[in-house]
């Protein structure tokens, strides 16, 4: 087996939060700006959260210089530790926790994370199902705003934990979004995508996803997660 890279997505791929993190983001905009109808227009579906700010911003005619969207994520992140703890539908995706304990049993293999999530974020919600510390290593929001270039790090962080140039490996993504496919494409990684999120299988297999599954509980989901 080549030394291989994982890079699990969080929102829709990992877990389902009951809209705690669009809940707190919106609640963020409304106490600082006084707008809560920032994010009515748009999906966030692999977005970075970086991406969401801005965009939010540019919706209600608000500056979007870098430190407005810092100032901005910050107020976001402190909103998002009460809507966590407070959330009534939250948990981790039929077949995750298998998927995790399979992966951990394999020589040479690093499972990390590949999110749109900045890092504390991705820590807040992962930590209420018990899994944070699953993840050694990753690509996050808060590494770079375009999703490809985050990916493209996180596995450079896999690599290095396995000792030899991410171009030795097999690097796959774990995705819910036709922007997960995406971005492992663009980094001649490949992907296999679940349709636990808002995209059906059909739109990720026409997205360029060859491997889809319901979740990774379906039958050969996780063999084909594993096997080279």
């Amino acid at each position: 087996m080549r030394p291989t890279v994982l890079l699990f997505d969080i929102d829709g791929t990992l877990i389902t939060t009951g809209g705690a993190g669009r809940r707190a983001i919106v609640r963020a905009f409304a106490d600082r700006y006084g707008r809560g109808d920032a994010f009515d227009h748009f999906n966030f579906g692999g977005m970075t959260d970086r991406a969401i700010v801005r965009e939010g911003l540019r919706t209600i005619g608000h500056s979007f210089d870098e430190a407005e969207i810092d100032a901005a994520i910050a107020d976001y992140v402190r909103v998002l530790e009460d809507e966590v703890a407070r959330a009534t539908t939250y948990r981790l995706h039929d077949g995750m926790l298998e998927a995790l304990d399979a992966a951990k049993a394999r020589a040479r293999c690093a499972v990390g994370l590949g999110t749109g999530n900045i890092e504390e974020g991705a820590r807040l919600k992962l930590a209420r199902v018990g899994v944070w510390e699953r993840f050694g290593f990753g690509g996050f929001g808060s590494d770079h705003e375009d999703r490809p270039t985050l990916i493209a790090m996180g596995a450079d962080r896999g690599a290095r934990r396995l000792g030899v140039p991410v171009a030795d490996c097999r690097v796959v993504i774990i995705g819910d979004t036709p922007r997960d496919v995406d971005a492992a494409h663009r980094n001649g990684f490949e992907c296999l995508a679940v349709a636990t999120g808002g995209a059906s299988a059909d739109e990720l297999r026409a997205a360029g996803a060859r491997r889809v599954f319901r979740d990774l509980k379906e039958s050969g989901a996780i063999d084909a997660l594993l096997d080279d």
